[in-house]
């Protein structure tokens, strides 16, 4: 799974990556964003209704309505933010997103935890001779509309899809890792076909990636700044 990430790149980068014009970039005077958490602000890419493609912000996480075990009235929802792959063909919670709108989560690194107590905080990333080569996440979003933290919202919410992990990611999360797409791959995933788009999820080879640094504080990745 993934609960947290860092995505340093400015808005013009991503543009050019992720080939988004500068009239459909939303993102407006976006900072880099070294720790991305859940319910936090998450950059993504989606096709638009005219063939190109948009880049804006969403609330990391689907909202998941809620209710009191004890007394059955609504209580905070719950932000899902990573969407399991064998889920998303089945799930309704999941299905029409993914059959409908899918999208990339432009990233520079993400973060396990290995242990409690204290934990140690793992970032990955892609390797290459930039300090945090950029990537994009296959992801899923949807709008929402309702009570969300005592107050009406209307967002769009954006989640990511996980797989099983690599070799590299295994020995600090067993169960899961993001799904990291190819660049050639991109288009086939925001336009392509259900099936074919579930074709590309796969965990990304370990030999293209390396971790950047551990730590027990290390909560933010900043390593991508000051290079």
């Amino acid at each position: 799974m993934c609960n947290l990430y860092s995505n340093t790149l400015p808005p013009e980068t991503m543009r050019q990556l992720f080939g988004v014009e500068a009239s459909a970039d939303r993102l407006g005077n976006a900072e880099p964003l070294t720790a991305i958490f859940p319910k936090g602000t998450a950059p993504i890419v989606r096709p638009d209704e005219d063939g190109g493609r948009v880049l804006e912000n969403t609330h990391w996480g689907f909202v998941l309505p809620q209710v009191s075990k004890r007394t059955g009235k609504p209580i905070q929802p719950k932000a899902v933010n990573n969407a399991r792959d064998d889920k998303l063909c089945s799930s309704p919670f999941w299905k029409s997103s993914f059959a409908e709108r899918r999208c990339l989560v432009p990233a520079t690194s993400f973060c396990e935890a290995k242990g409690r107590s204290p934990a140690t905080y793992v970032w990955f990333g892609l390797d290459g001779p930039e300090a945090r080569p950029p990537f994009a996440f296959a992801g899923v979003w949807r709008g929402f509309k309702g009570n969300y933290g005592g107050e009406q919202r209307d967002l769009v919410t954006s989640s990511i899809v996980t797989t099983t992990p690599n070799a590299l990611t295994r020995e600090t999360h067993p169960d899961r890792m993001p799904c990291i797409l190819d660049p050639d791959d991109y288009e086939t995933w925001l336009t392509g076909t259900p099936d074919a788009a579930f074709a590309l999820i796969a965990p990304f080879p370990a030999e293209r990636m390396v971790i950047h640094q551990q730590g027990e504080t290390l909560k933010s990745d900043r390593g991508g700044l000051d290079s």
